[in-house]
């Protein structure tokens, strides 16, 4: 197949691209390289089957030729990007993602569109099944990505019942592995350039929120069998595996053998106390469930971060 990857050179858009073309797959690579890393997009190119070429998807696409399937992962995702690009995010889960569903319907091609656990909010349901509304603060800080990425649901939602348009949901929840961005604001990049460092290991609150971290690897195998899949339906993509941040900051603190103190800044607005998937429709309907173990996925995250930061 020939396949178009929109973000291709963000943390999940170089692994989804890694693994299509390890399946023999011919992937054509889009990024506008304002979050997305251009390693990421000069590491793809070397390979024969890859095609690379920047670009926003908010304008119209440009020729890009015949292809089957488009994986969306376009789209600033990192809480430092929700204030200085909160309307570039707006505008890529709308404009760009009505112009991901006017190519498809030209192409005749599939859509994945990696939606987010944030449709949530700060959930009031626990562990999150796809049935789950959210609770989500519409003016919030966050509001830009959690309603951008809600109103992409809509949108995908109404236009396929209307054009007929093959499209598949995937609610990603945390996800970590190697080249995440390491200025990127989340916790888990955060506590492991801070302990590389030893600079203070930062968290908001006391801790005791949690979250259910999902290993990279495991994620992607979960997107390529959503796309291949007969799923109409949203389909949540996470580890239900739970554990408090403040659990997770010990964690790498002892992996990294770091000295550096955990210190507690204020709380984060509208910051998600809980956060856990249901998987229950991605085992019965895609076979799917995720198997890196934390330790093993921290271990390489850990060492992948250890070569390639400065002192």
């Amino acid at each position: 197949m020939r396949i178009l990857v929109t973000g291709c050179a963000g943390f999940i858009g170089y692994h989804v691209c890694e693994r299509l073309l390890a399946d023999d797959q011919d992937v054509v690579g889009l990024d506008n390289l304002s979050t997305g890393q251009p390693g990421n997009a000069h590491d793809l190119s070397g390979q024969a089957r890859f095609t690379f070429l920047q670009h926003d998807i908010v304008q119209p696409l440009p020729a890009v030729g015949r292809v089957d399937r488009v994986y969306n992962l376009a789209c600033p995702a990192s809480p430092v990007d929700f204030g200085p690009r909160r309307l570039d995010i707006l505008a890529v889960c709308s404009l760009g993602v009505w112009n991901l569903l006017d190519f498809c319907r030209e192409q005749g091609a599939r859509l994945l569109h990696a939606s987010t656990s944030e449709v949530y909010g700060d959930p009031q349901e626990h562990p999150q099944r796809e049935s789950y509304w959210g609770h989500v603060n519409p003016i919030g800080p966050r509001a830009c990505y959690d309603e951008g990425k809600r109103f992409a649901e809509a949108l995908i939602t109404h236009y396929a019942r209307q054009h007929g348009v093959a499209a598949r949901i995937a609610r990603v929840f945390n996800t970590y592995g190697p080249r995440m961005r390491a200025d990127d604001g989340r916790a888990l990049p955060n506590f492991i350039s801070q302990a590389l460092h030893g600079q203070p290991i930062t968290v908001h609150g006391d801790g005791s929120q949690t979250r259910s971290f999902c290993y990279v690897s495991d994620l992607v195998d979960g997107l390529i069998r959503m796309c291949e899949s007969d799923v109409a339906e949203p389909v949540n993509l996470g580890n239900p595996e739970e554990v408090s941040i403040l659990e997770v900051a010990q964690e790498v603190r002892r992996l990294t053998d770091s000295r550096s103190p955990i210190v507690h800044l204020a709380p984060l607005p509208d910051d998600p106390h809980v956060r856990r998937p249901d998987i229950t429709r991605a085992r019965q309907r895609l076979g799917w469930e995720p198997k890196v173990p934390r330790a093993e996925g921290l271990r390489q995250t850990v060492d992948w971060f250890r070569s390639t930061l400065t002192p």
